[in-house]
């Protein structure tokens, strides 16, 4: 079944027009005015707008993490992602310490099978020996990834030590990938927990004590240092100080390739969560990082709006109550993650376009463009051209709704932005040119979502050849 989209404004990233959008197989046909197609499904977008499906680039589906698995498979995540209006999620491959990771990737692979969205991976690195080297070259040859996680927290674990991110980085530049980090000084961490449950300081609260903004902001600076050293660009993904916005601003004003990823509760959820005296509502907010004090909030929006941070996502890690509460005597007990997949879009568009914060344009920029920019999918996603994927979504932007744990798609029983009120939200998502989700209902099926293979050699990586050849070593000649 073809779809015809009819008078809608299209939004990309930099214009905006009125026009009909005609999908067959899967990508975009035609655009222009009037357009007609006999055997088409026609959706009236008269007075709403049309924008490229919105992309997640930082999920985790059923995550097996601090012995229990998260409650939103790929079935489930994916399906609240189409009714959020993002049609394409970044995953995450996470090996265990001496795992292989073809072996953890294809594992990945049988779980997201059943997706409704399009989906890819970051592939994380928890280890290191020549192994690990070689297997990231069969996934970037043979598997379409190119993107490698490091965790800098979680000791004992799955942290990556300075010497595996130096070889890991070194890798990465030499395959033409990215290196991905979560930004945490992990020895701190684990120092500042055992300080606090010594002192008897062991609920929800304790957890933002344990990471403090400057743990992030060093982790931020490390780095970024050794990816300058090294040559190499890097993508820190869920900023959340303004000590870690203001080393990503410091090195691109000094010339370094450096991306900067916020999370939607980042951007409007505070640290006074956490205070709250219902045990159950403080821990369904521990994520790593945590949320921070409102003065964070108000870097992060600036670092959005001033270009440091270049895409949004969410870090959707769904854990119920039941789950939460293995930590219901010592907090790092409680499994880190919160939900978001579906709500990212209303929420940045309530709080930054609403706001005047940021305009239409760069909202599909910051919610779907960059992210295909940066991880090599564009133009074919984060993009309305002729001969796009047919990913799209039609945003009704006078529609409200009040976001909560009772309508939402998600398998779990909260939800962080629970009460916000939004006006603008998806009406209908394409996803490789179905109609997927539709004023309310999800029409897609489990297995109707694609892998989607990322080349390595963005556009980025050019500037930063010709910036190795210039400055390679050369011997005196005495």
């Amino acid at each position: 079944m073809n779809v015809l989209l009819k008078g809608g404004t299209v939004v990309t990233h930099e214009e905006t027009y009125v026009a009909d959008i005609l999908c067959t197989d899967g990508v975009i046909a035609e655009i222009g005015d009037n357009l007609s197609a006999a055997d088409a499904e026609v959706i009236d977008a008269t007075g709403k707008m049309i924008m490229p499906g919105g992309i997640d680039p930082h999920t985790h589906m059923q995550l097996p993490f601090m012995g229990t698995v998260a409650k939103d498979d790929f079935a489930t995540g994916t399906a609240a992602a189409l009714a959020g209006g993002t049609t394409t999620i970044i995953d995450f491959v996470i090996p265990s310490p001496q795992q292989s990771l073809l072996e953890a990737y294809q594992q990945w692979r049988d779980w997201a099978e059943k997706a409704h969205s399009n989906y890819t991976f970051h592939v994380a690195i928890t280890w290191w020996d020549d192994s690990v080297a070689s297997e990231m070259e069969t996934l970037v040859e043979k598997h379409g990834v190119n993107s490698f996680k490091h965790f800098m927290a979680y000791k004992n674990a799955i942290m990556a030590t300075d010497d595996i991110l130096v070889a890991s980085f070194t890798k990465c530049l030499e395959l033409g990938a990215i290196p991905t980090v979560h930004a945490e000084n992990g020895e701190l961490v684990y120092h500042l927990q055992n300080k606090l449950l010594e002192q008897g300081v062991t609920g929800p609260e304790a957890h933002p004590l344990s990471r403090p903004s400057s743990v992030e902001g060093e982790a931020a600076n490390r780095a970024i240092s050794i990816a300058k050293t090294l040559g190499a660009p890097i993508y820190l993904v869920h900023v959340s100080t303004e000590e870690a916005t203001d080393a990503i601003r410091y090195a691109k004003d000094h010339g370094h390739t450096v991306f900067g990823e916020v999370l939607a509760g980042h951007l409007v959820v505070d640290d006074s969560v956490y205070q709250d005296t219902d045990w159950g509502k403080a821990a369904a907010h521990v994520m790593s990082p945590p949320f921070r004090p409102k003065h964070h909030q108000d870097a992060l929006w600036k670092g959005v709006q001033g270009g440091a941070l270049q895409t949004t996502a969410t870090d959707h890690c769904a854990f119920c109550a039941a789950q939460k509460a293995m930590g219901q005597d010592d907090f790092t007990k409680i499994p880190n993650g919160t939900a978001g997949v579906e709500e990212r879009m209303m929420v940045l568009w309530e709080k930054g376009v609403n706001d005047g914060k940021i305009t239409p344009n760069e909202f599909v920029a910051l919610t779907s463009t960059n992210t295909a920019k940066i991880f090599n999918m564009y133009p074919q996603k984060g993009c309305i051209r002729v001969g796009a994927d047919a990913d799209l979504v039609v945003w009704d932007p006078n529609q409200s709704r009040t976001l909560s744990a009772a309508t939402h798609k998600s398998a779990i029983e909260h939800s962080i932005f629970e009460g916000m009120e939004v006006q603008g939200v998806p009406e209908t998502t394409l996803c490789n040119g179905k109609v997927a989700y539709h004023k309310g209902e999800i029409r897609s099926q489990s297995g109707d979502g694609r892998y989607i293979d990322r080349p390595t050699y963005a556009p980025f990586y050019e500037s930063l050849r010709k910036r190795k050849e210039l400055n390679q070593p050369r011997a005196v000649i005495r």
